[in-house]
């Protein structure tokens, strides 16, 4: 049975394919940091209301930047699975609620729930909608009325961010198998 591969069109933005979900999770934060991506999503999600346009001196800039969000999407998607074959590495202590960041404790300590939760309450489609949706309007002078909830696909996503980059720092390990022969 052949497996189905998810294209993550990283060409795009890293200027080549790249197969591997940790491999794509590792370019994308070579592309950018985190505070970037961070500052570009609340920075945008501000002008969905505003008659002004974002980055209206370069907007080829938050095309790119969505590119790279839909590419991330796509991986987090995967990592909601892979806690079956891959674990993060162990925190060191955590000594301040900052190194939190958006995250609960239980959340720190196994980043791979961030994803489980984000996609047990939005689908990928809705992900990718929402994130469509605040980059149009963001790059629009023109001013919408919706009636669907753009703050619970936002505040996933800032965790997703978070998760992706302690799992980054901490790093990630097979886990063995305790198969006795």
């Amino acid at each position: 049975m052949k497996k189905n591969r998810i294209a993550f069109e990283s060409d795009f933005w890293a200027g080549h394919e790249i197969k591997g979900s940790f491999q794509v999770m590792d370019a994308f934060f070579d592309f950018a940091h985190l505070d970037c991506y961070k500052q570009m999503l609340g920075e945008a999600f501000l002008y969905v209301h505003k008659k002004k346009v974002y980055k209206k001196d370069y907007p080829g800039q938050v095309i790119v930047f969505y590119t790279a969000l839909r590419s991330f999407l796509k991986v987090c998607f995967l990592l909601q699975y892979k806690n079956k074959k891959w674990k993060v590495k162990k925190p060191s202590d955590c000594k301040s609620k900052l190194h939190l960041a958006s995250l609960t404790m239980e959340e720190y300590e196994n980043p791979f729930l961030v994803f489980q939760k984000a996609f047990a309450e939005k689908t990928i489609d809705e992900f990718e909608f929402f994130l469509f949706e605040v980059i149009h309007l963001s790059l629009s002078r023109c001013t919408e009325e919706f009636d669907y909830d753009l703050i619970t696909p936002y505040i996933y996503l800032i965790k997703m961010l978070d998760a992706s980059q302690l799992m980054r720092e901490r790093g990630i390990e097979k886990i063995k198998n305790n198969v006795q022969s």
